[in-house]
């Protein structure tokens, strides 16, 4: 498995929202997810809107194109881009850029 991490930043005035979406994510954007090999998927918030997302994968381009083949997914980013700064007109889910693994202890 592909550890994968990444970064982007929530607007602080939307951070609530944020997070109450996230505790009630859709059940068929769950199964999609499952489906589409993300697993041990997990977002971290900070008080100041940053996000880190961490999961892991055997192949993330092959999930993020599975995902994208979704129709829940489109619904979703489309919901969730008014809650990120700095997206440029990118959707969420096209602005993850993986951080490079310098150490992990297993």
């Amino acid at each position: 498995m592909r550890r994968v991490c990444f970064l982007l930043k929530v607007r602080q005035d939307r951070l609530d929202e944020y997070r109450a979406r996230h505790a009630a994510v859709w059940p068929e954007m769950r199964a999609a997810l499952s489906a589409t090999g993300w697993h041990n998927y997990s977002l971290f918030l900070r008080d100041d809107g940053l996000l880190v997302g961490y999961l892991e994968t055997e192949d993330f381009e092959a999930a993020r194109a599975g995902m994208e083949a979704t129709e829940v997914n489109a619904r979703w980013q489309a919901e969730m881009a008014p809650f990120f700064e700095s997206l440029d007109g990118s959707r969420p889910d096209e602005a993850m850029t993986p951080l490079t693994e310098v150490f992990h202890l297993d």
